[in-house]
């Protein structure tokens, strides 16, 4: 909870003593305590305010104190300026400064343990523990042979409570060791020699059970007068124990008659069951003699490829249900034979992994068989993957489904980083080697719907079919991380590289001819290989109206915007649609003018993609920041009136570690307060990249600005995203507003991100809303900020500049 100091803001010195109210707010927003001037200052009684949220007393959610942006500033020991609401209805500025900041504690109660008196236990806890834990006490009056038992007794040998048994009777129970048990009170009797004893018994109603008999000397006076001990029932793990026997006998006798190759490890790679013909193409293989328990990893620790390779495999066996893969059993040779592998994890009754299995089965006359037709024309005769004739047919099949389904495809274009040094230093056959095994690594990662391809010598791609564009973009990285994670060793060498990636989304409009899609893809992994390589850069494939040479000539038109200073910038209003709101909130809205030489003036649609493509995309951020900051710069009287003024981020510039101190400099020099400017990021770049961007956040946060989390709504992250991730503003995406009053479980979804996102302290605005209709459902549902044609449409920035008004001082604004 947090102490705040409230005092009323004069622009002017007043000669009247200051006067100021202190209120204590808990960390859910709640007022806790007022004091006796709070009336005065805010026109509510202490009493009044006691148990209310302080948003009741503020003119709106930018002016909430534990915001971000006024968190941070308030900690650092700043005053902020704050607009409140008075109980009359008026708005005013005041100064809010934190007088105490104070966290809540537990006191630990005290309490002390103490031997309990067997005389005054209740006798209820007794059988209580007897019967949940499945014991019974028993003692015996070696004097007059007489023996007592407790209710447990009775229940494990199945008696009804008070039968009358005699010992003898008792020992009837024993199928086997009468003799041994006798013997053994004897020696207790004469000795006070403590045992324990494991009995199989039959109890009265004839049911076998498992139990361990404890007896121990109760010395009384020097003598030995009384025998006593418990009766623990085990007959649960002996259960267990023949279930588990009678399974690895079916498993054993299972195994032994197939001739498919079977293995079981657990999480560690140990040994828990194979079959005959496993170890023997494991000795073959290998020339190790594997044994139950024995450790996979150790067993080929001479052989360190092999041993990443099977990892791997396992590895990704415990994270997936099951999966197939066809390779040998090692690498080293392309003279093993060929098995298809299919593994399957496996788990305890909690769900909890406990290890894997896999079944191998040969398919080398299948693999024969193929060869005999047209595989070897299809693939690649060193890593057996898809050539690029057969991936270019794969790829044209897609194309054509595509226009039957409606759904989001990505293709990714890789090309190893200097891998011709892998030729000078150990020739091709390693490299052919090498090449061999990253395939294999990349095969495991690989889904069945998807293809993997080599194109040329170091060249590799991937479709990535029916897959959203944040998974595709995790799974680019993923791959790149493989390929730098894989060392090959050869004669002491580590061999180890990293690869560049493009990452093409093929949504919907894209061009039919796979040809230019691959080039596209292409150029990509060319940009991301020039900006420093080990990398992968995205864009969205381009419409097939755009080929090489359009993209040539607006690639050249953007360069002269950027050049020369000459981007349009435009802005959208944001208007309040829950609850009144003074002040412009804008977003700013870009445009490429047309060249010198004629052409048309380029919209986000027309140049985002190529910018993307060609790495300018970072470049046009910044320009975009400053030409609008330089704007706004030369209007002083907009800054009372500029609450919000939004740019969009491309992945580029959340992605650059110099853009946050970028954006400092830009907003230190300029005469608006930080957090009127908010930088926009867009959700799938969030889902992808969610470090990068917390720490991009809480950068920004830190120059004073603001952060937005745009299009959210659209992939079922995005709810964790409003709650964990540091942002101020939710902006809802347009497919959840567009349908909104058709849809009612759109309205549902719609109405719980709002609601997330409000009880984690940020504005929520709705895009696209172009009806009437949508604007009525959208202010039910409380959405704060509403977006789109209906409200306001795109003007030129200069038109956001104030009325002129002559005075009798003279001429402001215009």
């Amino acid at each position: 909870m947090k102490e705040f100091i409230i005092r009323r803001y004069r622009s002017e010195q007043s000669p009247t003593p200051e006067r100021y109210t202190i209120v204590r707010i808990d960390d859910e927003g709640k007022v806790l305590l007022a004091d006796h001037q709070a009336e005065a200052i805010l026109g509510y009684g202490s009493d009044e305010l006691v148990g209310q949220p302080v948003h009741r007393i503020l003119a709106s959610r930018q002016d909430d104190p534990f915001a971000p942006a006024n968190r941070h500033r308030i900690e650092r020991g700043q005053s902020v300026l704050v607009t409140f609401r008075h109980k009359e209805g008026f708005f005013y500025t005041a100064c809010l400064s934190l007088r105490a900041d104070m966290r809540d504690s537990d006191k630990a109660a005290s309490a002390t343990i103490t031997p309990c008196d067997s005389a005054t236990r209740d006798s209820r806890l007794l059988r209580s523990a007897e019967n949940s834990a499945r014991f019974g006490v028993w003692e015996l009056d070696t004097r007059t042979n007489e023996m007592t038992w407790t209710e447990g007794m009775f229940r494990l040998l199945e008696l009804r409570p008070g039968s009358e048994i005699t010992p003898e009777q008792a020992l009837f129970c024993c199928q086997t060791g009468q003799a041994r048990v006798r013997a053994m009170f004897r020696r207790c009797m004469r000795a006070g020699e403590s045992f324990s004893l494991d009995l199989d018994i039959l109890t009265s109603r004839q049911n076998p059970r498992r139990v361990t008999l404890n007896c121990q000397a109760l010395k009384q006076g020097g003598g030995i007068h009384r025998l006593g001990g418990t009766l623990v029932d085990h007959t649960a793990e002996m259960q267990r124990e023949c279930a588990c026997q009678n399974a690895q006998q079916l498993l054993a006798a299972t195994t032994r008659a197939t001739p498919d190759l079977v293995v079981a490890v657990d999480t560690s790679f140990n040994l828990l069951h194979f079959n005959g013909a496993w170890a023997s193409q494991f000795v073959e293989t290998f020339g190790v003699n594997p044994g139950h328990g024995d450790n996979l990893s150790k067993l080929l620790q001479e052989f360190p490829n092999e041993r990443r390779l099977m990892e791997r495999l396992w590895h990704r066996a415990f994270e997936r249900d099951s999966f197939v893969v066809e390779m040998p059993m090692a690498q080293q040779s392309r003279e093993l034979p060929v098995h298809e592998f299919h593994y399957q994890r496996l788990t305890n009754e909690l769900g909890e992994v406990t290890g894997a299995v896999h079944v191998a089965r040969r398919i080398g006359n299948r693999i024969n068989h193929a060869s005999n037709g047209d595989h070897r024309i299809r693939h690649d005769p060193v890593t057996g993957l898809m050539n690029r004739k057969e991936f270019i047919a794969r790829m044209l099949r897609t194309l054509e489904q595509k226009a039957h389904r409606n759904s989001c495809d990505s293709l990714l274009y890789l090309d190893l980083d200097d891998f011709e040094r892998f030729n000078d230093l150990a020739g091709s056959g390693t490299c052919d080697r090498y090449l061999r095994e990253l395939a294999g690594n990349l095969g495991v990662r690989v889904h069945q719907r998807d293809a993997l391809a080599r194109l040329a010598g170091d060249t590799f791609a991937l479709l990535i079919e029916n897959c959203p564009e944040a998974r595709a973009r995790k799974i680019a990285q993923e791959t790149l991380d493989l390929i730098g994670e894989l060392v090959f060793e050869w004669q002491g060498h580590k061999l180890q590289t990293t690869a560049s990636g493009g990452l093409l989304i093929m949504d919907s409009d894209i061009p039919g001819d796979p040809e230019q899609l691959l080039s596209q893809a292409a150029d990509l992994c060319h940009t991301a290989k020039t900006s420093g390589r080990n990398r992968v850069h995205a864009a969205r494939a381009i419409t097939q109206q755009t080929d090489d040479s359009t993209a040539s000539r607006r690639v050249e038109q953007i360069r002269e915007a950027l050049d020369g200073g000459h981007l349009i910038l435009e802005y959208q209003a944001m208007r309040p649609v829950a609850s009144p709101t003074w002040g412009d909130h804008i977003e700013i809205l870009c445009r490429i003018p047309a060249t010198s030489d004629g052409g048309t003036m380029l919209r986000p649609d027309n140049f985002l993609p190529v910018a993307e493509r060609f790495d300018l995309a970072k470049r046009l951020d910044r320009q975009v920041i400053c030409q609008t900051l330089d704007w706004l710069g030369n209007q002083p009287l907009l800054e009372p009136r500029l609450k919000y003024c939004g740019f969009n981020l491309s992945l580029a510039s959340v992605l650059d570690d110099t853009f946050p101190d970028f954006m400092a400099r830009a907003v230190s020099e300029s005469p608006f307060a930080p957090n009127c400017f908010c930088l926009e990021i867009r959700e799938a770049h969030a889902t992808q990249y969610p470090d990068d961007v917390a720490v991009l956040c809480d950068a920004l946060h830190r120059a004073g600005c603001r952060v937005a989390l745009d299009g959210a709504g659209a992939s079922v992250e995005s709810y964790s995203l409003a709650a964990k991730l540091p942002v101020d503003i939710i902006k809802l995406d347009r497919r959840m507003v567009q349908q909104l009053e058709e849809d009612p479980v759109q309205q549902v979804m719609l109405e719980a991100l709002h609601r997330i996102a409000e009880a984690a302290g940020k504005v929520t605005v709705a895009t696209f809303i172009e009806s009437d209709d949508a604007l009525r459902k959208v202010r039910t549902l409380g959405i704060h900020y509403g977006q789109g044609y209906r409200l306001f449409r795109p003007q030129p920035l200069e038109q956001l500049t104030p009325a002129a008004v002559d005075l009798a001082t003279g001429r402001i604004g215009g």
